[in-house]
């Protein structure tokens, strides 16, 4: 799972599907004025936010590649612009007339309107509050692109934390990196702090308990159904993650010489556990050493009948100063502009890195250009995750190794059963971090006044089985960066793992028709690719995304899948 994504077009309107709100969009059609206002409207709005919305991706691109101040400046400057526009109270007063006319029925137009509704419902707050929020969140945003965890006179790139953790067997130079990483959470949680509160308030001035009550029901997420959901996989899984858990532990008292009751979270290696330990003995990262990732993936990609080469050329994708750490990928302007960051170095998990996020790039690259402008974007952010993470998950798979990296088949044979072992291990380790994610943003939305040093805490004990270190309270959770600049988004990594799943075994199942169900690459199989693109991307968002699952497999969402892959 990756650290982090951009969804530009989805971050700047804040807001998602709300069908309910728009039940009028089905009635009869008897006012063919209301229909051409509306259309008129539309093409007011595209004048005005389209080459505004290019121009913040741009600027936004800019800021995340160089780090400079001015280019943070500009991208907050034009971000407020966009926000004006969804602020417009007469604007909003018109789509809510349009809404209770009941007089568009075309489907296009209706969809349109129920998203262009909520982009506006989103935005009715005060522009000088709106202004501040989006302040402090470019702040932010920056004091974590420009941190370098410091370790006496070294100062380290994420890269090199990652590698630390990950390879050391020294207890206390590990513990000194992994505190040196926390270092971020104490630069910027006043400021979280503050966001939450800003965000908050906006939410209750448009009649929601908090942003993250709001967040979900503007993207057509009932939070009690997410919350039900949620309670499912953690039964689901605990029992099975409480048998992985010790079977890590034991790995590790032994690699670090000490006792179990002793393991700290510094002991994991990864900053937050959201990523499994290494504890099969399997090397994958061997396979990738000297060899070119980028274009390991722009010819898998071909082979299932996907030209990702122009998305290449404007990406930016090799380490540089200054440049955000992390990985992301972004659609400039829904036209086919396509770029993706990343800060790619020869190991498995920048190979998945890489797969990830040009599973983003192909959904977007491949939405219906022929689709209203407000149409081209992913059914919903999760269903874009679904693909990125499908495309991640084959950097470990065996059989991806052999016909995608060349692996012998004398190789793959030994290492196949723990390759296998450590993707499980992986799902199950990502599904009880998003436990944590998705309870803790859901508590700190609910009550921002408690001590949250303490309940992020007690979701990790919980959840993840991690001994919080003796003594500390630090605001360990502000180090994540989600939590400030992506809020209440993380839950959708954990839907679109279910969806990976769903989709998978569909893909067997009725496309290449085969009952191997574990051996699969999809590579060179372009009757996958068709699928893809005909079915899950060129929609975008034309339809409500549980709809357009379920013409996509046959079945609305479910957590079957995934529990048969990789719990059961």
């Amino acid at each position: 799972m990756k650290n982090n994504i951009i969804l530009k077009s989805c971050a700047i309107a804040a807001c998602g599907i709300f069908a309910l709100l728009f039940n009028g969009c089905n009635s009869p059609d008897k006012d063919a004025k209301t229909v051409k206002e509306f259309e008129k409207f539309i093409k007011s709005y595209e004048e005005k936010i389209i080459p505004l919305l290019k121009k913040s991706s741009l600027a936004s691109w800019n800021a995340n590649i160089s780090g400079k101040e001015e280019d943070y400046k500009i991208s907050a400057d034009i971000d407020f612009q966009i926000s004006k526009i969804f602020s417009n109270k007469e604007d909003y007063e018109k789509l809510k007339k349009f809404k209770e006319s009941k007089a568009i029925k075309d489907p296009l137009l209706c969809r349109q309107l129920i998203l262009l509704s909520n982009a506006y419902c989103g935005s009715q707050i005060d522009t000088a509050k709106l202004k501040k929020i989006i302040d402090i969140q470019k702040g932010i945003e920056k004091k974590f692109n420009i941190f370098r965890a410091v370790t006496g006179k070294d100062s380290l790139t994420d890269n090199e934390v990652e590698n630390i953790l990950l390879t050391s067997s020294d207890s206390k130079k590990l513990e000194t990196v992994w505190l040196a990483t926390k270092v971020s959470g104490k630069n910027v949680v006043a400021d979280v702090i503050k966001l939450v509160k800003l965000r908050n308030d906006a939410a209750k001035e448009l009649g929601f308990n908090n942003y993250h009550e709001m967040s979900l029901k503007l993207s057509e997420q009932d939070p009690q159904e997410i919350e039900k959901l949620f309670d499912q996989l953690d039964s689901l899984t605990k029992d099975e993650f409480a048998k992985l858990k010790d079977e890590m532990d034991v790995y590790f008292a032994k690699r670090y010489n000490i006792k179990k009751e002793n393991l700290m979270p510094w002991h994991y290696q990864n900053r937050f556990f959201q990523e499994a330990p290494k504890i099969y003995a399997v090397d994958l990262d061997k396979y990738f050493k000297g060899k070119n990732l980028i274009k390991i993936t722009e010819d898998y990609c071909k082979g299932l009948g996907m030209d990702i080469s122009d998305i290449i050329k404007k990406s930016d994708l090799l380490e540089k100063k200054g440049k955000n750490q992390h990985a992301f990928c972004t659609d400039i302007d829904k036209k086919g502009d396509v770029r993706v960051l990343c800060n790619v170095i020869d190991n498995e998990y920048w190979m998945n890195t890489l797969m990830h996020e040009f599973g983003h790039a192909v959904y977007f690259k491949y939405i219906d250009k022929d689709l209203p402008f407000t149409l081209r974007d992913p059914a919903h952010t999760f269903t874009t995750e679904a693909i990125a993470e499908l495309f991640g998950r084959f950097s470990s798979n065996p059989r991806w190794l052999k016909d995608v990296i060349g692996v012998s088949d004398i190789e793959i044979a030994k290492i196949e059963e723990n390759a296998n072992k450590n993707l499980r291990l992986q799902m199950l380790v990502f599904s009880r971090w998003s436990q944590v994610m998705y309870r803790f943003e859901k508590g700190m939305y609910e009550n921002p006044d408690q001590d949250l040093n303490k309940l992020w805490w007690a979701l990790v004990e919980k959840y993840q089985m991690l001994k919080k270190p003796l003594n500390r309270n630090e605001p360990d959770w502000a180090s994540k960066i989600h939590i400030a600049t992506y809020p209440c988004y993380y839950h959708n990594y954990l839907l679109g793992e279910l969806l990976a799943s769903q989709l998978y075994y569909y893909i067997n199942e009725n496309v290449l028709k085969t009952g191997d169900i574990k051996n699969q690459s999809f590579a060179g199989k372009k009757e996958v690719g068709v699928y893809f693109i005909e079915k899950v991307f060129k929609p975008g968002s034309k339809y409500f995304w549980n709809d357009m699952i379920e013409k996509a497999t046959g079945e609305k969402l479910s957590a079957k899948y995934y529990a048969k892959q990789f719990v059961n």
